[in-house]
C-alpha cells in the first residue's frame, strides 16, 4: 500500500460519516435488540403467566404452552388496542417463565415483550431451587451472565433485565447473596435490576450493596414501591437515582386514590422523570386452566388515568411514565460508580 494516497475528500467523507452515525440506546426484547426510544407505551411490571407451585416442580414449566397461548391472546390484543406496544413480562426462572410462550404473543400481537433472568426469593424462597440457597454472589451471576450471552435454555431468546425478589424486615444473608450477584451481573452484561421489594428500608438496603459493588443507584428498579405509604420515601429513591415503579393496581377506588396521591406527589417533587407505572395484572395459572382468574392489563385506561388527568396529570406526564421513562430503565448499559 506505500506510495498510495487516499484522497483528502473521501477522508473527511469517511470522517463526517462516522461523526454523524448516532449511536442509539437499545432494549433486548424476546426477537432482539430494540432502540429504547422506538419502545413506545409500554407496561413495566406485568405478568402473562405465573406457576406458584414451586420451584422443584415449576421448572421446567408444566402447562400446555398452546393453551396457554390461546386463554392470554385476547387479553394482550385488548391492551395492544389501548396502544400499548411493549409489554414487560416480570415472571422469572422457577415461577412459571416461558419465553417461547412470550415469543409467540410477541410475533401474534406485533408488540414487543421483554422477559428477564433473575431468581425470586420472596415466598420464603419457595421458589429457589434448594441447590441454589448455597451459591456463592458469582456462582449465581454467572448463570444470569450465560443464560444473557448464550439465551436462555438454547431458544435463543435473551432476558432484558435481571429480576429478583427480597422480603422481610431487614434483607436475609441470602437475599443480600442475590443482590450482590445482580450487580455482578449488572457490571457484566449492562442488565437492568428489577427487585420486588415493597418497604422503602429494603429498597435502600439493596441500594447501598449495589453501591459498595460499584453500580449506581440508577440501574435499581424498585418494584411494588406502592406498598411504601410514606411517599417521602418515594422521592428520596428516586433523587438517589433508582426508578419508583408504582405497579399494584386492580381498579378499586382506594388504590385509584392512593396511586394518584402517589403520582401527583412524585411530579410536584420533581421526580416524574424516576416514575414508572404499571399493574402488575394477569396471569394464567397452571392449575386454573380455564385462564377464570385472569385480570385484565387495561384496568390502568380504564380506572386509573381518567383519575390522573382530572387531578392535573397531562398527557405529556403519562407519555413521559409510559413511555420515555421505560426506555431509558429498560436500556442495556452499565451504570457504575467512577
Amino acid at each position: 500500500m506505500k506510495g498510495i494516497k487516499i484522497p483528502v475528500f473521501l477522508i473527511m467523507a469517511a470522517f463526517a460519516l462516522s461523526c454523524s452515525t448516532p449511536v442509539y440506546d437499545t432494549v433486548v426484547t424476546v426477537n432482539g435488540e430494540v432502540r429504547a426510544d422506538k419502545l413506545g407505551a409500554t407496561l413495566a411490571h406485568e405478568h402473562v403467566l405465573v406457576d406458584f407451585i414451586g420451584a422443584e416442580q415449576a421448572d421446567p414449566v408444566r402447562h400446555n404452552r398452546d393453551s396457554a397461548f390461546a386463554i392470554i391472546l385476547p387479553h394482550i390484543e385488548k391492551v395492544r388496542d389501548h396502544g400499548i406496544k411493549t409489554f414487560v413480562d416480570c415472571t422469572p426462572r422457577f415461577l412459571g417463565r416461558d419465553p417461547l410462550l412470550l415469543k409467540m404473543l410477541a410475533d401474534a400481537t406485533e408488540m414487543h415483550f421483554i422477559t428477564n433472568t433473575g431468581f425470586y426469593g420472596a415466598g420464603n424462597n419457595k421458589y429457589i431451587p434448594e441447590h441454589v440457597l448455597n451459591m456463592p454472589a458469582d456462582a449465581i451471576a454467572a448463570f444470569w451472565i450465560a443464560e444473557f450471552k448464550q439465551g436462555i435454555d438454547g431458544t435463543g431468546i435473551r432476558p432484558g433485565f435481571i429480576k429478583i425478589a427480597v422480603e422481610g424486615e431487614t434483607l436475609s444473608d441470602f437475599h443480600k447473596t442475590l443482590v450482590k450477584a445482580a450487580a455482578l451481573a449488572h457490571k457484566a452484561t449492562g442488565l437492568p435490576i428489577m427487585s420486588h421489594t415493597g418497604k422503602a428500608a429494603l429498597a435502600e438496603e439493596q441500594i447501598e450493596i449495589l453501591e459498595s459493588e460499584g453500580v449506581k443507584a440508577e440501574a435499581f428498579i424498585w418494584t411494588h414501591a406502592h406498598l411504601e405509604k410514606d411517599m417521602t420515601k418515594h422521592v428520596e429513591i428516586a433523587k438517589r437515582g433508582a426508578w419508583v415503579s408504582l405497579d399494584g393496581f386492580r381498579g378499586k377506588p382506594e388504590e385509584t386514590a392512593e396511586l394518584t396521591e402517589m403520582v401527583l406527589n412524585m411530579k410536584i417533587n420533581n421526580c416524574a422523570v424516576k416514575l414508572l407505572l404499571s399493574q402488575d395484572a394477569g396471569w394464567y395459572d397452571p392449575e386454573i386452566p380455564d385462564g377464570s382468574n385472569y385480570e385484565e392489563h387495561t384496568l390502568i385506561f380504564d380506572y386509573l388515568i381518567p383519575e390522573l388527568n382530572a387531578a392535573g396529570i397531562t398527557d405529556a406526564d403519562l407519555n413521559r411514565f409510559l413511555n420515555k421513562n421505560p426506555g431509558k430503565a429498560f436500556t442495556v448499559k452499565t451504570r457504575l460508580k467512577e
